[in-house]
């Protein structure tokens, strides 16, 4: 199969499909790789390592669309990019559909297949390609936190850790899942008083062994969510639910009683943001305040850190890039369950249950759809 890589083109975003080590083991069984030119530059992969590793080098974007069999990305497609996909071609990304009824829409019409990083599950009940991105985006949700309570920033001008003779920031977690765990991780590190909330009574018992009873944990109720919010000086909002749109959690109305100078994190706005007063953010400009409330809400954050990010994905995608360019979409699918769920859309028809709910189209089961 001929597999097309192009150079990612949404605000401040580095990262790149593959890496010159993933178009080498390509190479090795068999397949072709166009990439686009300085797809990877600037995160230090440069167009010599790709042709060392195998690759043909494309000149723009467009030579990329029309000639790939399948394309491997990183972001979901811009409209400029869902326009040059064509029917029987093969879109391997991140869609994120549910809060994108337009990226939608112009998916169905491409009659393109995409299939979705973050809804590909696992035997063990994860999501194993959104995995190694939630992990990126828990530990930078307190690095972000951390500078955006700067006062310069609009924040309230708190450490996080304080200092001896003053207490830290109180720090609430939504979400006990990957994200939720490398956020607390990093900012107990950083000295911070830690809550994590979550409605799995299992998943909190796990944590609290986990950490050694360093972390406060608590049953989500909206009332602890109240409490705490109202008292927390960093909220991150790490809930998820595979496919869908993230449920709104904390209210406008509550937004405004918080802290002056507090901060929030949300880390689902790509799934439409759990937080009422979210919208999506760039690196370029990542915060906005609302009530007195400094809001992060960048839809890419692994892009800040695209070398790490780009070598943390590209080792999970691997294999599955692999299985669909050996076997062809519809074997691939039929050979692995776990795969066949991260089918959303096939000629025209959306094959994701979550996002035909979300968005009101009629729902056809991927197996149905491809034969």
């Amino acid at each position: 199969m001929l597999i097309g890589v192009p150079k990612e083109i949404k605000n401040h975003e580095y990262r790149i499909g593959l890496t010159p080590a993933g178009v080498s083991e390509l190479v090795h069984a068999g397949h072709e790789v166009l990439i686009e030119t300085c797809g990877g530059a600037s995160i230090g992969f440069d167009d010599s390592q790709y042709k060392a590793a195998g690759a043909a080098i494309a000149n723009d974007a467009e030579t990329v669309f029309a000639t790939a069999e399948m394309v491997v990305k990183v972001k979901e497609p811009q409209p400029q990019e869902c326009q040059m996909l064509r029917p029987g071609q093969l879109l391997f990304t991140y869609l994120h559909l549910a809060p994108d009824p337009e990226q939608t829409r112009l998916l169905v019409e491409s009659g393109a297949s995409a299939v979705a990083y973050e809804t590909v599950t696992s035997a063990q009940g994860g999501l194993p390609l959104l995995a190694p991105m939630s992990e990126v985006a828990g530990r930078m949700a307190i690095q972000a936190g951390c500078h955006s309570l700067e006062k310069a920033q609009g924040g309230s001008g708190t450490l996080l850790g304080g200092v001896p003779g003053v207490e830290p920031a109180r720090v609430l977690v939504i979400g006990g899942g990957v994200v939720g765990v490398n956020a607390a991780r990093m900012a107990m590190g950083l000295g911070a008083d830690v809550t994590i909330v979550d409605r799995s009574i299992s998943r909190l018992k796990e944590l609290d062994t986990l950490f050694e009873g360093r972390m406060k944990t608590l049953y989500s109720t909206r009332d602890a969510l109240e409490r705490h919010a109202l008292q927390a000086d960093l909220v991150v909002g790490a809930v998820l639910i595979p496919g869908a749109a993230a449920p709104k959690l904390i209210s406008a109305e509550l937004v405004s009683r918080m802290k002056p100078g507090a901060v929030l994190v949300d880390v689902a706005i790509d799934q439409g943001g759990c937080f009422e007063t979210s919208r999506p953010t760039t690196h370029q400009n990542p915060c906005y305040i609302v009530d007195d409330v400094v809001h992060y809400c960048v839809a890419n954050m692994p892009g800040g850190v695209a070398r790490t990010s780009t070598l943390a994905l590209t080792n999970a995608t691997l294999p599955y890039v692999l299985a669909l360019a050996s076997k062809g979409l519809k074997n691939a699918l039929e050979d692995d369950r776990y795969l066949r769920d991260g089918l959303n859309v096939h000629a025209g028809k959306i094959t994701c249950k979550a996002v035909a709910e979300a968005l009101s189209y009629e729902y056809l089961p991927p197996m149905q759809a491809l034969s």
